[in-house]
């Protein structure tokens, strides 16, 4: 009886104890949201996005997040982040935002975008201050270009029946090119610098990893030359007969003068 009597005292007090949480946990939400609706606070934070204010938009929508973690907006506003970053060319600030994202939702439906933009912000990455002096891309430093390659391929293996893996198909044609015309420029240069089977090994280089890429034919031209440097006759006749039969039609476009 007196167990029974002990419990009907501690209830009302547990329940306020309760309440009180609860009324906490409200206000401080109301502290963070100002009363917005998730839909408001997502909305709000793209207006300030849209109008030039990234920190103040950014900070909004992580507010959103904090405030209703549960929400389709919070989960898009990680997106949006990501994205907002990207076009103020904090790439890798946006980069580290879309890997936490995929690794928090590997099989999210909007998680091949979020595949999909990392390569995007790779690509734009590789395109730098350099732009007014540098034309090609395969004169530039590659690394973000081999990145963008490699992210295209995650997506790619991951969902390939989305839309953006068709387009990232379409992307890595580009992205091979210019990776197969690094790798002749690094062979030229070789060449000028008389530093020959390092130019032969990276024009074999070029062969076997981007066949069917327009480098190929300079690359067997090259290739024949720096044999011809290093006497190597029976290398060089082999090279150009394949080089005659494959591409009949070539006409070297590279200078090796300085």
């Amino acid at each position: 009886m007196k167990n029974i009597l002990k419990l009907v005292l501690i209830l009302p007090f547990l329940t306020l104890s309760l309440s009180g949480c609860f009324w906490e946990e409200e206000t401080k939400r109301e502290s963070i949201t100002k009363g917005w609706s998730p839909k408001t606070f997502f909305e709000q934070a793209k207006e300030q996005i849209n109008a030039g204010s990234l920190d103040k938009g950014i900070e909004l929508y992580e507010q959103l997040q904090a405030a209703y973690p549960g929400s389709k907006y919070a989960l898009q506003s990680k997106l949006e982040i990501a994205y907002a970053l990207y076009k103020s060319e904090d790439y890798d600030q946006a980069i580290d935002r879309l890997n936490s994202y995929i690794k928090l939702y590997p099989d999210h439906f909007s998680t091949p975008y979020a595949y999909y933009l990392r390569g995007v912000i790779s690509e734009d990455k590789s395109r730098s201050i350099l732009d007014d002096y540098i034309t090609d891309n395969a004169q530039r430093d590659v690394n973000s270009v081999r990145d963008a390659f490699n992210y295209y391929l995650a997506l790619i293996d991951k969902f390939p029946k989305t839309e953006y893996a068709e387009e990232a198909k379409s992307r890595l044609i580009i992205l091979r090119n210019i990776l197969s015309r690094h790798e002749l420029f690094v062979a030229i240069y070789y060449t000028k610098k008389g530093a020959n089977i390092a130019a032969i090994n990276r024009s074999k280089y070029i062969i076997e990893k981007y066949p069917n890429t327009p480098s190929i034919p300079a690359a067997l031209h090259l290739m024949a030359h720096n044999y011809d440097v290093i006497s190597a006759d029976t290398f060089a006749k082999d090279t150009r007969r394949v080089l005659a039969k494959s591409y009949p039609l070539y006409t070297p476009h590279y200078s090796l003068e300085d």
